[in-house]
C-alpha cells in the first residue's frame, strides 16, 4: 500500500497542488480571461459615438474603469486635436488602477473614485491602445482619423 500511495497518490497531489497555484497568480485582473483574449478588434463593437464636449476648444473624453475595464471603448478621435481624458476608476476589483499609453509618456496612476485628467494630442492615424501597467491586459481603444 505504501508503494501505491508513493507512486500513484504523491505526483496527483503534486500536480493539483501547482494547478492550483496557478489558478492564484493568474488573478491579477478581473478582466474575464475569454474576453482578454481576443483582440480589441473583436471585443469592441463600433466607436462610441458619445456626444462631444469642449472645454477652450479642447475635446474632453470621459472614461470609466469598472469591472468591464475601460469604458467607453473604442472611441473615436482626430489626429491632431488635443484631448483631455478624465478617467475615474470605480472599482477595486481590477488591475487598471493607472492608465499607459504608449507613445505618449502616460503612465497615469488612477485613485479610487476620483476623476483624474489626462491632456494629449494623437500623433498619428490609426488604433492606439491604451490600457493597465500589467501588459495592457485591461485596455481600451481610440479609433484615430
Amino acid at each position: 500500500m505504501r508503494r501505491f500511495v508513493s507512486r500513484i497518490i504523491k505526483p496527483w497531489l503534486a500536480l493539483a497542488a501547482t494547478a492550483a497555484m496557478v489558478g492564484a497568480t493568474q488573478q491579477g485582473c478581473s478582466k474575464d480571461a475569454s474576453t482578454s483574449a481576443k483582440a480589441p478588434e473583436a471585443q469592441a463593437p463600433a466607436a462610441a459615438a458619445a456626444p462631444e464636449k469642449r472645454e477652450n476648444g479642447v475635446r474632453v473624453v470621459e472614461l470609466a474603469v469598472t469591472e468591464k475595464g475601460y469604458e467607453p471603448s473604442p472611441v473615436n478621435l482626430k489626429k491632431g486635436e488635443p484631448v483631455k481624458l478624465v478617467v475615474t476608476r470605480k472599482t477595486d476589483h481590477t488591475c487598471a488602477t493607472e492608465v499607459v499609453m504608449d507613445g505618449y509618456d502616460i503612465n497615469t496612476p488612477l485613485p479610487l473614485n476620483q476623476p483624474v485628467e489626462i491632456a494629449f494630442t494623437p500623433k498619428e492615424s490609426g488604433k492606439l491602445v491604451y490600457g493597465c501597467a500589467m501588459g495592457k491586459m485591461i485596455s481600451g481603444v481610440f479609433m484615430v482619423d
